[in-house]
Protein backbone atom coordinates (compact mmCIF):
# COMPACT_ATOMS: atom_id res chain seq x y z
CA UNK A 1 0.00 0.00 0.00
CA UNK A 2 1.36 2.90 -0.63
CA UNK A 3 2.93 5.65 1.95
CA UNK A 4 1.28 9.01 1.60
CA UNK A 5 2.41 12.01 3.39
CA UNK A 6 1.08 15.27 3.87
CA UNK A 7 3.52 18.82 3.22
CA UNK A 8 2.28 21.77 4.22
CA UNK A 9 3.37 24.96 2.01
CA UNK A 10 6.03 23.59 0.17
CA UNK A 11 8.48 26.59 -0.51
CA UNK A 12 11.77 27.00 -2.81
CA UNK A 13 13.58 30.58 -2.27
CA UNK A 14 16.24 30.41 -4.62
CA UNK A 15 15.05 29.57 -8.24
CA UNK A 16 16.07 31.56 -11.51
CA UNK A 17 12.84 31.45 -13.47
CA UNK A 18 14.41 33.22 -16.94
CA UNK A 19 11.37 35.27 -18.46
CA UNK A 20 11.14 38.61 -20.63
CA UNK A 21 14.41 38.70 -22.33
CA UNK A 22 15.60 35.01 -21.61
CA UNK A 23 12.16 33.71 -22.12
CA UNK A 24 13.29 31.34 -24.84
CA UNK A 25 15.49 29.69 -21.97
CA UNK A 26 12.23 29.00 -20.04
CA UNK A 27 9.38 31.38 -18.79
CA UNK A 28 7.48 32.43 -15.72
CA UNK A 29 4.41 30.11 -17.18
CA UNK A 30 6.58 26.84 -17.79
CA UNK A 31 8.29 27.47 -14.68
CA UNK A 32 5.66 28.14 -12.00
CA UNK A 33 3.98 25.03 -13.76
CA UNK A 34 7.49 22.79 -13.38
CA UNK A 35 7.25 24.27 -9.29
CA UNK A 36 3.73 22.39 -8.78
CA UNK A 37 4.92 19.45 -10.60
CA UNK A 38 7.78 19.16 -7.96
CA UNK A 39 5.28 20.09 -5.40
CA UNK A 40 5.58 23.81 -4.40
CA UNK A 41 3.30 26.07 -3.42
CA UNK A 42 5.68 29.31 -3.87
CA UNK A 43 9.08 29.71 -5.49
CA UNK A 44 11.48 33.27 -5.19
CA UNK A 45 12.64 34.23 -7.88
CA UNK A 46 16.77 35.90 -7.81
CA UNK A 47 17.41 39.50 -9.94
CA UNK A 48 19.83 38.18 -12.61
CA UNK A 49 17.98 37.65 -15.29
CA UNK A 50 18.09 40.07 -18.02
CA UNK A 51 16.64 42.66 -17.49
CA UNK A 52 18.26 42.72 -14.07
CA UNK A 53 15.96 43.61 -11.29
CA UNK A 54 17.40 46.59 -10.14
CA UNK A 55 15.30 49.42 -10.54
CA UNK A 56 11.73 50.54 -10.09
CA UNK A 57 11.22 50.26 -14.26
CA UNK A 58 12.65 46.17 -14.47
CA UNK A 59 10.96 45.62 -10.88
CA UNK A 60 7.52 46.70 -12.55
CA UNK A 61 8.08 44.83 -15.39
CA UNK A 62 8.36 41.58 -13.43
CA UNK A 63 5.89 42.16 -11.06
CA UNK A 64 3.43 42.29 -14.14
CA UNK A 65 4.99 39.44 -16.25
CA UNK A 66 4.93 36.95 -12.83
CA UNK A 67 1.00 38.35 -11.88
CA UNK A 68 -0.05 38.04 -15.20
CA UNK A 69 1.51 34.17 -15.92
CA UNK A 70 2.97 32.48 -12.70
CA UNK A 71 0.31 29.41 -11.70
CA UNK A 72 1.67 29.49 -8.10
CA UNK A 73 3.01 31.42 -5.19
CA UNK A 74 5.69 33.66 -5.66
CA UNK A 75 7.84 36.29 -4.61
CA UNK A 76 10.78 38.19 -6.38
CA UNK A 77 13.67 39.22 -5.03
CA UNK A 78 15.11 42.91 -5.88
CA UNK A 79 18.73 43.05 -6.63
CA UNK A 80 21.84 45.08 -5.57
CA UNK A 81 23.86 46.89 -7.54
CA UNK A 82 27.26 47.74 -8.61
CA UNK A 83 26.19 51.72 -9.45
CA UNK A 84 24.72 51.62 -5.90
CA UNK A 85 21.18 51.70 -6.09
CA UNK A 86 20.56 52.13 -2.02
CA UNK A 87 18.31 55.21 -2.56
CA UNK A 88 15.39 53.05 -3.86
CA UNK A 89 15.05 50.45 -1.23
CA UNK A 90 12.48 52.66 0.64
CA UNK A 91 10.25 52.24 -2.51
CA UNK A 92 10.86 48.46 -3.29
CA UNK A 93 10.51 47.23 0.06
CA UNK A 94 7.06 46.05 0.09
CA UNK A 95 6.94 44.45 -3.03
CA UNK A 96 9.78 41.84 -2.53
CA UNK A 97 10.36 39.18 -0.57
CA UNK A 98 14.03 40.17 0.17
CA UNK A 99 17.16 41.45 -1.03
CA UNK A 100 19.82 39.80 -3.51
CA UNK A 101 23.71 40.33 -3.17
CA UNK A 102 26.17 38.28 -5.21
CA UNK A 103 29.61 38.49 -3.48
CA UNK A 104 31.59 35.93 -6.26
CA UNK A 105 31.06 35.02 -9.49
CA UNK A 106 27.83 34.16 -11.63
CA UNK A 107 25.40 34.23 -14.09
CA UNK A 108 24.94 38.23 -14.55
CA UNK A 109 26.56 41.50 -14.20
CA UNK A 110 25.90 41.74 -10.11
CA UNK A 111 28.65 40.64 -8.80
CA UNK A 112 29.59 43.38 -5.75
CA UNK A 113 33.10 42.61 -4.19
CA UNK A 114 33.92 45.68 -2.45
CA UNK A 115 33.38 44.99 1.32
CA UNK A 116 32.61 49.25 1.37
CA UNK A 117 29.52 48.76 -0.85
CA UNK A 118 28.28 45.77 1.17
CA UNK A 119 28.19 47.88 3.95
CA UNK A 120 26.32 50.68 2.48
CA UNK A 121 24.12 48.06 1.47
CA UNK A 122 23.64 46.43 4.55
CA UNK A 123 22.84 50.07 6.18
CA UNK A 124 20.33 51.00 4.04
CA UNK A 125 18.50 47.55 3.53
CA UNK A 126 15.12 47.93 6.42
CA UNK A 127 14.43 45.04 8.34
CA UNK A 128 12.55 42.72 8.59
CA UNK A 129 12.89 41.70 5.01
CA UNK A 130 15.51 38.90 4.63
CA UNK A 131 18.78 39.68 2.89
CA UNK A 132 20.11 36.43 0.61
CA UNK A 133 23.88 36.34 -0.67
CA UNK A 134 25.94 34.32 -2.71
CA UNK A 135 29.24 34.18 -0.74
CA UNK A 136 31.74 31.28 -1.51
CA UNK A 137 34.65 30.78 0.59
CA UNK A 138 36.20 33.36 3.10
CA UNK A 139 33.65 36.21 1.60
CA UNK A 140 31.26 33.74 4.27
CA UNK A 141 33.26 35.50 6.63
CA UNK A 142 33.20 39.14 5.14
CA UNK A 143 29.43 39.04 4.83
CA UNK A 144 29.21 37.60 8.34
CA UNK A 145 31.15 40.47 9.81
CA UNK A 146 28.25 42.75 8.53
CA UNK A 147 25.53 40.31 9.82
CA UNK A 148 27.42 40.79 13.60
CA UNK A 149 27.75 44.61 12.93
CA UNK A 150 23.52 45.16 11.53
CA UNK A 151 21.36 41.86 12.85
CA UNK A 152 19.53 41.79 9.75
CA UNK A 153 19.03 38.42 8.71
CA UNK A 154 21.19 36.71 5.92
CA UNK A 155 20.07 33.82 3.96
CA UNK A 156 23.41 32.19 2.80
CA UNK A 157 22.54 30.83 -0.61
CA UNK A 158 23.92 27.39 -1.92
CA UNK A 159 26.39 26.78 0.61
CA UNK A 160 28.73 24.15 -1.06
CA UNK A 161 32.01 23.10 1.24
CA UNK A 162 33.17 22.48 4.40
CA UNK A 163 34.95 25.74 5.05
CA UNK A 164 31.55 27.53 4.64
CA UNK A 165 29.58 25.15 7.09
CA UNK A 166 32.32 25.18 9.90
CA UNK A 167 31.79 29.36 9.42
CA UNK A 168 28.37 29.33 9.82
CA UNK A 169 28.49 26.66 12.77
CA UNK A 170 30.33 29.10 14.40
CA UNK A 171 27.82 31.99 13.12
CA UNK A 172 24.86 30.13 14.72
CA UNK A 173 26.62 29.16 17.62
CA UNK A 174 27.33 33.10 18.10
CA UNK A 175 23.78 33.46 17.93
CA UNK A 176 23.68 35.62 14.65
CA UNK A 177 20.82 36.03 12.66
CA UNK A 178 20.97 33.28 10.02
CA UNK A 179 20.04 30.67 7.45
CA UNK A 180 21.80 27.98 5.10
CA UNK A 181 20.28 27.00 1.89
CA UNK A 182 21.96 23.61 0.35
CA UNK A 183 21.31 22.30 -2.83
CA UNK A 184 20.36 18.82 -4.49
CA UNK A 185 23.17 19.01 -6.91
CA UNK A 186 25.31 19.75 -3.85
CA UNK A 187 24.09 17.07 -1.90
CA UNK A 188 24.12 14.02 -4.68
CA UNK A 189 26.88 15.06 -7.05
CA UNK A 190 30.58 16.00 -6.30
CA UNK A 191 33.32 17.48 -8.60
CA UNK A 192 33.92 13.66 -9.93
CA UNK A 193 30.78 13.46 -11.51
CA UNK A 194 31.37 15.99 -14.23
CA UNK A 195 33.56 13.84 -16.03
CA UNK A 196 30.07 12.06 -17.37
CA UNK A 197 27.93 14.88 -17.11
CA UNK A 198 30.19 17.92 -18.76
CA UNK A 199 28.62 20.71 -19.15
CA UNK A 200 25.41 19.53 -17.66
CA UNK A 201 26.93 19.90 -14.23
CA UNK A 202 28.60 23.63 -14.22
CA UNK A 203 26.93 25.71 -11.73
CA UNK A 204 28.15 28.08 -9.77
CA UNK A 205 28.98 27.06 -7.28
CA UNK A 206 31.04 24.14 -8.99
CA UNK A 207 30.77 21.05 -7.55
CA UNK A 208 32.50 20.06 -4.56
CA UNK A 209 34.84 17.20 -3.29
CA UNK A 210 33.19 13.79 -1.41
CA UNK A 211 34.39 15.53 1.86
CA UNK A 212 32.44 18.74 1.02
CA UNK A 213 29.57 16.80 0.02
CA UNK A 214 29.86 14.83 3.32
CA UNK A 215 30.10 18.04 5.21
CA UNK A 216 26.11 19.53 3.94
CA UNK A 217 24.92 16.53 4.93
CA UNK A 218 26.25 16.60 8.70
CA UNK A 219 25.23 19.98 8.78
CA UNK A 220 21.71 18.55 7.75
CA UNK A 221 21.69 16.04 10.90
CA UNK A 222 22.56 18.46 13.12
CA UNK A 223 20.68 21.58 12.25
CA UNK A 224 23.23 24.02 10.83
CA UNK A 225 21.35 23.58 7.16
CA UNK A 226 18.07 24.84 7.20
CA UNK A 227 16.51 24.87 3.26
CA UNK A 228 17.52 22.62 0.91
CA UNK A 229 16.52 24.73 -2.53
CA UNK A 230 16.75 24.05 -5.97
CA UNK A 231 18.70 27.23 -7.39
CA UNK A 232 16.28 25.86 -10.54
CA UNK A 233 18.53 27.87 -13.48
CA UNK A 234 17.41 26.39 -16.78
CA UNK A 235 19.89 26.99 -19.99
CA UNK A 236 18.88 25.35 -23.36
CA UNK A 237 21.05 22.35 -24.41
CA UNK A 238 22.39 23.89 -27.24
CA UNK A 239 23.62 26.45 -24.29
CA UNK A 240 24.92 23.84 -22.44
CA UNK A 241 26.38 22.02 -25.58
CA UNK A 242 28.15 25.65 -26.78
CA UNK A 243 31.86 26.10 -26.45
CA UNK A 244 31.19 28.09 -23.49
CA UNK A 245 28.43 26.80 -21.77
CA UNK A 246 26.99 28.86 -18.94
CA UNK A 247 26.21 27.99 -15.12
CA UNK A 248 23.23 26.41 -13.76
CA UNK A 249 20.94 23.32 -13.67
CA UNK A 250 17.04 23.29 -13.47
CA UNK A 251 15.97 21.49 -10.47
CA UNK A 252 12.48 22.29 -9.20
CA UNK A 253 11.33 18.89 -10.31
CA UNK A 254 13.75 17.01 -9.39
CA UNK A 255 14.51 18.21 -5.40
CA UNK A 256 11.48 16.33 -3.49
CA UNK A 257 11.87 13.09 -4.88
CA UNK A 258 15.81 13.16 -4.84
CA UNK A 259 14.89 14.02 -0.37
CA UNK A 260 12.35 11.48 -0.50
CA UNK A 261 15.11 9.09 -2.02
CA UNK A 262 17.59 10.37 1.06
CA UNK A 263 14.81 9.70 3.42
CA UNK A 264 14.36 6.37 2.13
CA UNK A 265 17.81 5.75 2.46
CA UNK A 266 17.87 6.89 6.00
CA UNK A 267 19.93 9.79 5.12
CA UNK A 268 16.79 11.98 6.73
CA UNK A 269 13.74 11.61 9.20
CA UNK A 270 10.24 12.62 7.61
CA UNK A 271 10.43 15.55 9.88
CA UNK A 272 13.33 16.54 8.80
CA UNK A 273 11.61 16.42 5.17
CA UNK A 274 8.72 19.05 5.92
CA UNK A 275 11.65 21.15 7.85
CA UNK A 276 13.93 21.03 4.75
CA UNK A 277 11.81 21.74 2.07
CA UNK A 278 8.45 24.00 3.88
CA UNK A 279 8.47 24.88 7.27
CA UNK A 280 12.05 26.60 7.70
CA UNK A 281 11.62 28.72 4.50
CA UNK A 282 7.99 29.49 5.76
CA UNK A 283 10.20 30.78 9.43
CA UNK A 284 12.67 32.62 7.82
CA UNK A 285 10.47 34.58 5.19
CA UNK A 286 8.00 34.98 8.44
CA UNK A 287 5.02 32.84 5.89
CA UNK A 288 1.94 31.28 7.53
CA UNK A 289 0.51 29.44 4.64
CA UNK A 290 -3.76 28.08 5.50
CA UNK A 291 -4.16 24.59 6.32
CA UNK A 292 -5.54 24.46 2.59
CA UNK A 293 -2.40 24.85 0.82
CA UNK A 294 -0.34 21.54 1.00
CA UNK A 295 1.50 18.96 -1.12
CA UNK A 296 0.60 15.22 -0.93
CA UNK A 297 3.45 12.96 -1.77
CA UNK A 298 3.63 9.21 -2.27
CA UNK A 299 7.08 8.76 -0.76
CA UNK A 300 6.95 4.56 -2.17
CA UNK A 301 6.59 5.69 -5.78
CA UNK A 302 9.94 4.81 -7.86
CA UNK A 303 10.46 5.81 -10.55
CA UNK A 304 13.52 6.81 -13.47
CA UNK A 305 14.40 10.89 -13.96
CA UNK A 306 13.48 11.21 -17.48
CA UNK A 307 13.74 14.18 -19.97
CA UNK A 308 10.38 13.64 -21.43
CA UNK A 309 8.97 13.98 -18.27
CA UNK A 310 9.81 17.27 -16.92
CA UNK A 311 7.99 20.52 -17.98
CA UNK A 312 10.66 22.71 -17.37
CA UNK A 313 11.07 24.21 -20.70
CA UNK A 314 14.80 23.62 -21.03
CA UNK A 315 14.20 19.78 -21.03
CA UNK A 316 16.80 18.71 -19.40
CA UNK A 317 18.51 17.38 -16.19
CA UNK A 318 21.86 16.51 -14.66
CA UNK A 319 19.56 13.77 -12.56
CA UNK A 320 18.76 11.98 -16.00
CA UNK A 321 18.64 8.32 -15.60
CA UNK A 322 18.32 8.55 -11.37
CA UNK A 323 16.21 6.04 -9.97
CA UNK A 324 14.30 7.59 -7.52
CA UNK A 325 11.19 7.72 -5.08
CA UNK A 326 8.69 10.09 -4.21
CA UNK A 327 5.83 10.55 -6.46
CA UNK A 328 3.66 14.35 -6.26
CA UNK A 329 0.25 13.36 -6.14
CA UNK A 330 -2.09 16.58 -4.98
CA UNK A 331 -0.86 20.16 -4.93
CA UNK A 332 -3.64 22.55 -3.37
CA UNK A 333 -3.20 26.36 -2.27
CA UNK A 334 -5.40 28.09 -0.85
CA UNK A 335 -8.42 25.51 -0.73
CA UNK A 336 -7.83 25.25 -4.93
CA UNK A 337 -6.49 22.33 -6.43
CA UNK A 338 -3.63 23.23 -8.55
CA UNK A 339 -2.10 19.81 -9.55
CA UNK A 340 -3.59 16.22 -9.75
CA UNK A 341 -0.17 14.44 -10.35
CA UNK A 342 -0.44 14.97 -14.35
CA UNK A 343 -1.97 18.04 -15.03
CA UNK A 344 -1.87 21.75 -14.28
CA UNK A 345 -5.81 22.49 -12.91
CA UNK A 346 -5.43 26.23 -13.15
CA UNK A 347 -4.83 28.92 -15.23
CA UNK A 348 -1.77 31.38 -15.90
CA UNK A 349 -2.36 34.11 -13.32
CA UNK A 350 -3.66 32.29 -10.13
CA UNK A 351 -0.60 32.69 -8.44
CA UNK A 352 -0.08 35.48 -5.68
CA UNK A 353 2.90 37.47 -4.81
CA UNK A 354 3.10 36.45 -1.25
CA UNK A 355 4.58 40.27 -0.55
CA UNK A 356 1.85 42.19 -1.10
CA UNK A 357 1.51 44.99 -4.53
CA UNK A 358 3.77 47.20 -5.45
CA UNK A 359 3.21 50.79 -3.00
Amino acid sequence: MARTIKIPGMVDPHVHLRGMEWDYKADFASETAAALAGGYWAIFDMPNTPPTTTDQTALDRKLTAMGRDAVCDWGIYFGASQADNTAVYAAIFNAVCGLKIYNNQTTGDLLIEDQVLRDRIYAAWPPPRVIAVHAEGQTVADILALVREYRTWTHFCHISTAEEIDLLRTAKADGLPVSVGVTPHHLFLTKMDVNCLGALGRMKPELKTQADQDALWAGIADGIVDVVESDHAPHTLAEKESDKPPFGVPGLETTLPLMCTALRDGRITETQLVDLLALNAQKIFKLTPGADTYTLVDIDAAYDIKRDNLRTKCGWSPFEGMRVVGAVREVWIRGTQVFDGENVLVASGFGQNLFGEQA
